[in-house]
C-alpha cells in the first residue's frame, strides 16, 4: 500500500494487477523519508528558545550604541510584531502542509517557482552563515577568560559539538534544544530580576555616582542619531529573531504536527515579551550606550548584560551570562544545521537540487545535506581567524537579516495566496485543521513591513552611519538583494511560465496531511446533516426556522427515528 493508501496485487489465475484502496487507518499525507520522532515538548522548546542566541546576547550592545535606549526598543517591538505575525502564518500552513523545507515548498506551491528557487538556496546559505556567526561568538565571548587559546582551537571545538549533536539523528537535536531551551528561559528570569536590583543601586560593589540608573539614559538620549540610528537597529533586531520560523520546519519530523505546532505559535508571545522585549529593555537601564566596553572594543566583556553585572561587582553572574551564551551558540548553531540540511532536502523535492539531497538514511538524517551544510558554515567561521569578530559579526548579521526579511515575506504571501486558493476553488475555512484568528491583518502586515525594511536597507547602505557613501559599506550590507533578484531572474529564465502559479491548477492536497479526528467529525457532521435532511420535522424547520424545534430535533430527533 503507497501513501494515498492504493494497494497493488497481481492475480494469481491471470496474471493481471489488481489495483484497489484501503482507507487510511491513522493521520496520513506529506510523508517523506524523514522520521516523525518530536513530540509536542520538543516544538514548543524548540519554537520557545532556539533562536535565541548571540543577537540578542551580544548584538544588542551594538545597537543600544547606535539607536539608543529608544531605538533598540522599539526595534524589537518592531521586529516581534513582525515575527509574531509571520508565525501565525507559519501555523495554519505548517499544519497542514508539513513539508521538509515548509515554507520554501510553501512559496513553490502557491507563489512560483522562480521565487522558491530563490528562497530556498538564499535560506540555504543563511543558515551556513548563522553557523559561522554562531561559531566566531565563541571567539569575542571567550576572550571574557583567557585569550591565550588560538581563535581556529575554539571554532574547531564548538564545530565539533555541532556535528555531533545532528549526526546522532533528530531525537538527540531534540533533546539537546529542549535542554539548551529550558536554560535560556530559567536564565532570562534572573536576568530581569537581577539587573532590576542592579539599576536600583541594590547589587554590591556599585559606586554610588554611578547607580541608581533608573531611566537616566533613556532621558539623557533615548534615540541616539535620529531616525537613521534607529534604522540602524533594525538588522541586529531581525538577526537576534531569525531562526523563529524553524518551527515550520520541525513540523515535519513532528508527531503529531496539528497538536504541536499550534501550542508552539501560541508560545511565541511569551518568547517576545520576556527575551526580546524585557531582555532589551534590561540593559537599557543598566548600560551606557557611550561605555567604551560595549561590542568590538578588545573582545573582551562584549555582551551588554556582562557588561552590567561585571560593572555591577557581580562578577560571578557575569560568568554565568557567558556560560549561557555558550549553550546558545550549541543550541542555535545546532539547529541552523538542521534547518539547512532540511531546505536542501525540500529544494530536491522541488526538482531545484540534486535529487540526492533529498533522501535521508532509515533513521531519517539527510547525510548529504547535514555534511554540505555543515562543510560551508564551519569553513566560513575561519574568516574570524584573519577579521576582527565585530567585522565579521557586523557583516554577517548585515547579510542575514535581508535573507530573513525575504523568507518572513514570501512565508506571509503563501499564506495569502493558499487562502485566495482555498477560497478560490470553493473550499469552506472550517475545513482547515487549524485557522488562524490573525489572518488576514497579520499576514499583511508581516508583509507589508518586509518589503518597507528592505527599502529602508537600502537608505541606509547608500547614506550609512556614521560614514560617507561608499561602494564597500553598500556591497557588504546589501548585497543579499542583488543575490536574490540575480537568482529570482535566473530561475526564471530556466523554468518560464506565468509570474504567479495559476491558483485555478493548484492542487490543494498534494503535499497535504490529513489527520484522523477531521475525517471522523466531518463523517459525523455528514450523517447528522443526512439525517436532518430527511426528517419530516427538519424539512418544516427550514421553511419557518424555528430556533426551538431546531434544538428539539438535535436533542430528540434520533430517539423519534427508532
Amino acid at each position: 500500500m503507497d501513501a494515498h493508501g492504493i494497494c497493488r496485487a497481481t492475480c494469481s489465475f491471470d496474471g493481471r494487477e489488481l489495483i484497489y484502496s484501503v482507507p487510511p487507518t491513522g493521520d496520513h499525507g506529506a510523508e517523506t523519508d524523514l522520521q516523525r520522532n518530536l513530540s509536542t515538548r520538543h516544538v514548543t522548546m524548540i519554537a520557545l528558545g532556539s533562536s535565541i542566541g548571540m543577537g540578542l546576547w551580544l548584538g544588542s550592545g551594538k545597537s543600544l550604541a547606535s539607536g539608543g535606549p529608544g531605538g533598540i526598543f522599539i526595534g524589537y517591538v518592531l521586529a516581534g510584531s513582525m515575527i509574531w505575525s509571520v508565525s501565525h502564518s507559519i501555523g495554519e500552513m505548517a499544519v497542514m502542509y508539513p513539508l521538509p523545507s515548509a515554507f520554501v515548498q510553501w512559496t513553490g506551491k502557491f507563489v512560483c517557482p522562480s521565487a522558491a528557487f530563490a528562497l530556498g538556496w538564499a535560506y540555504w546559505f543563511s543558515y551556513v552563515i548563522t553557523i559561522a556567526n554562531e561559531l566566531q561568538a565563541v571567539c569575542t565571548v571567550v576572550g571574557f577568560w583567557t585569550d591565550a587559546v588560538p581563535v581556529a582551537a575554539w571554532i574547531t571545538v564548538w564545530w565539533a559539538v555541532i556535528v555531533l549533536v545532528n549526526v546522532f539523528g533528530v531525537k538527540v537535536f531534540g533533546e539537546v534544544e529542549v535542554i539548551c531551551s529550558t536554560i535560556k528561559f530559567g536564565w532570562i528570569f534572573v536576568v530581569i530580576f537581577s539587573l532590576i536590583v542592579v539599576s536600583a543601586g541594590g547589587a554590591p560593589g556599585t559606586p554610588a555616582q554611578t547607580y541608581p540608573v533608573g531611566f537616566r539614559y533613556w532621558n539623557e538620549n533615548a534615540f541616539r542619531n535620529g531616525f537613521k540610528g534607529f534604522l540602524s537597529v533594525m538588522p541586529t533586531c531581525i538577526f537576534a529573531m531569525s531562526g523563529s520560523e524553524n518551527s515550520g520546519l520541525v513540523a515535519a519530523e513532528t508527531a503529531n504536527p496539528k497538536k504541536s505546532v499550534p501550542r508552539a505559535i501560541g508560545s511565541i508571545w511569551l518568547r517576545l515579551s520576556l527575551f526580546y522585549l524585557l531582555g532589551a529593555f534590561m540593559i537599557t537601564i543598566t548600560v551606557d550606550p557611550e561605555n567604551e566596553n560595549i561590542f568590538g572594543g578588545s573582545g573582551t566583556n562584549a555582551s551588554p548584560f556582562v557588561i552590567a553585572y561585571r560593572e555591577a561587582g557581580l562578577p560571578p553572574l557575569a560568568h554565568m551570562m557567558n556560560i549561557v551564551i555558550f549553550i546558545s551558540v550549541v543550541s542555535t548553531g545546532t539547529i541552523s544545521a538542521y534547518g539547512g540540511s532540511r531546505t536542501q532536502m525540500g529544494l530536491a523535492h522541488l526538482g531545484m537540487a540534486p535529487q540526492l539531497f533529498g533522501k535521508a538514511d532509515k533513521t531519517g538524517r539527510p547525510w548529504l545535506g547535514l555534511f554540505v551544510t555543515l562543510l560551508f558554515g564551519g569553513g566560513l567561521a575561519y574568516l574570524n581567524v584573519a577579521k576582527s569578530s565585530s567585522d565579521v559579526f557586523t557583516w554577517f548579521s548585515n547579510l542575514t537579516s535581508l535573507f530573513t526579511l525575504f523568507g518572513w515575506g514570501m512565508i506571509c504571501l503563501s499564506h495569502i495566496r493558499m487562502r485566495y486558493t482555498w477560497k478560490l476553488q470553493g473550499r469552506d475555512i472550517s475545513e482547515l485543521p487549524w485557522k488562524s484568528w490573525t489572518y488576514p491583518y497579520a499576514a499583511w502586515w508581516g508583509l507589508v513591513w518586509c518589503i518597507i525594511l528592505i527599502i529602508c536597507e537600502f537608505y541606509l547602505s547608500v547614506w550609512p552611519l556614521g560614514a560617507k557613501p561608499n561602494a564597500e559599506t553598500f556591497f557588504a550590507t546589501y548585497i543579499s538583494v542583488p543575490v536574490i533578484v540575480i537568482c529570482y531572474l535566473g530561475a526564471r529564465v530556466y523554468y518560464r511560465g506565468p509570474w504567479w502559479v495559476d491558483a485555478t491548477t493548484i492542487d490543494l492536497d498534494q503535499g497535504r496531511r490529513f489527520y484522523v479526528d477531521d475525517v471522523e467529525k466531518a463523517k459525523k457532521k455528514g450523517a447528522l446533516r443526512s439525517f436532518q435532511q430527511a426528517h419530516p420535522l427538519h424539512q418544516g424547520m427550514e421553511r419557518r426556522g424555528d430556533f426551538f424545534q431546531r434544538a428539539f430535533l438535535v436533542c430528540f430527533g434520533p430517539c423519534m427515528s427508532c
